[in-house]
């Protein structure tokens, strides 16, 4: 549960919006979405299919099921990215060998390349973002969200 021994930073007099975890992070997420937007739409991709593409790039998931648990969607959701995707070329569908009930997903040759274009696009927008920031800052932001993503992990759902 969310007891424990622990220290507890927050309480009813300093919790608001602007120290709230959870809703900073939203609202990053919902800036840099709406910048990758447009930086994508050059290229004919919205953000999730891009992060879509990049996730079978990096085999963080193969299958529509295992990108729907990694971004969130729900799996029809997924299902309609992925025909669009597959409609432009861009990733095929095949049967795995050993299970033919398991559709496995990869980029094609045009795919990788347009994905590739995007993560260069996106490489821009958190260069611009992060223009006046130092290197250390850069390390200091990143290690403080990965202790975040552990600490959440950790300690698992909160049964408040």
């Amino acid at each position: 549960g969310c007891q424990g021994n622990q220290m507890h930073p927050f309480n009813e007099s300093n919790f608001i919006p602007d120290s709230s975890p959870g809703y900073l992070v939203r609202l990053i997420n919902q800036m840099s979405m709406a910048g990758l937007e447009r930086a994508l739409a050059a290229e004919g991709l919205n953000a999730s299919q891009w992060m879509a593409m990049v996730s079978l790039h990096f085999h963080f998931a193969d299958t529509c099921a295992e990108l729907a648990r990694q971004l969130a969607h729900d799996k029809g959701a997924m299902t309609r990215l992925i025909d669009t995707l597959e409609e432009r070329g861009w990733v095929e569908r095949t049967r795995a060998e050993d299970d033919r009930r398991i559709v496995r997903l990869a980029l094609t040759r045009e795919g990788y390349e347009v994905a590739m274009r995007g993560r260069r696009k996106v490489i821009e927008c958190w260069n611009h973002w992060l223009g006046d920031w130092n290197e250390s800052e850069v390390d200091a932001l990143l290690t403080v969200l990965r202790r975040l993503r552990t600490s959440m992990e950790k300690a698992g759902p909160c049964n408040a």
